[in-house]
């Protein structure tokens, strides 16, 4: 912690029937802090990891690689609904009796790879400037173009119809209400999403989020932590770890080039930096 106020990150288990800025609210007011961000968005309806930067920790989150994304997931078969998922108003029904389990299974094995999907209408993609789920509100027609993500893998836990629970991992910007109303379209019989909870993004999972009420200052992940999860880390000599403080060039070999953590002799952590030819430059400098 900082004479200014807390730094570190903060995973949060978020509850559902808020949103992530409700969330950011609430840390706010917790931590006594204006200077709260979060990572990657989660629906009201949804709960589980929420990544949020707190002090100098919001400048992390931009560099945070957080492109692998889990859940656990609840799809109906048998009802479409306007949002495709259990908050929007029902527009069709069919009976599942006639469907099979290895029918289902099936189907569902067609949603895994890379795919091209169509983003739910009510979602937070920007079409002409304004948020898809904004127009839809304003009663205007929508249709989003497909765009391709990454499913890796789509593991049924439990098959009881007209519901089946998933366990998803995928890409960032892949929607898991989408491939319920996808799955249910090529069924015949509709689908949308009765429950979702994201159990990881990134480095990130539930075994280092907290319960929102439960937030405070001794539950940040400190910005050593932080980087040690998100990061490869690279040790400095004095004489660097000086350069580095200056952001400057430095002779070193990182070992790839993706962005690398670098330390201080006393394991302070002070800025990322990312290969360039025989010298590191700096990504970010975070001892300011």
């Amino acid at each position: 912690m900082t004479a200014s106020g807390p730094d570190g990150l903060l995973v949060v288990d978020k509850p559902g029937g808020i949103t992530s800025h409700d969330v950011v609210a609430r840390v706010r007011r917790a931590l006594g802090t204006r200077k709260v961000g979060h990572a990657g968005t989660l629906d009201p309806m949804a709960t589980g990891v929420l990544v949020l930067g707190v002090g100098r920790a919001t400048r992390l989150l931009g560099q945070l690689t957080l492109t692998e994304k889990a859940y656990d997931a609840t799809i109906r078969l048998g009802a479409t609904t306007t949002t495709d998922d259990a908050e929007g108003e029902v527009t069709s029904t069919a009976a599942t009796d006639g469907l099979s389990e290895a029918e289902v299974r099936d189907r569902l094995g067609d949603l895994v790879g890379e795919i091209d999907q169509v983003p739910s209408a009510v979602s937070a993609v920007k079409v002409d400037g304004k948020r898809a789920y904004a127009r839809v509100r304003a009663g205007e027609e929508v249709e989003l173009p497909a765009r391709r993500v990454r499913v890796d893998n789509l593991d049924v836990r439990r098959l009881e119809l007209p519901d089946l629970d998933v366990a998803v991992r995928c890409s960032s910007g892949t929607y898991v209400r989408a491939i319920a109303r996808d799955l249910g379209a090529s069924l015949g019989v509709g689908g949308h999403l009765t429950a979702l909870r994201r159990t990881s993004v990134g480095p990130f999972a539930l075994d280092v989020a907290c319960p929102l009420d439960d937030v405070d200052a001794g539950r940040l992940l400190t910005m050593e932590q932080a980087v040690a999860l998100a990061f490869p880390t690279y040790p400095l000599s004095g004489e660097q770890a000086t350069d580095v403080g200056y952001g400057r060039r430095i002779a070193a070999d990182l070992g790839g080039d993706d962005p690398v953590a670098l330390l201080a002799p006393d394991g302070r952590f002070l800025a990322l930096y990312r290969q360039d030819g025989d010298h590191a430059r700096a990504v970010a400098v975070f001892t300011g």
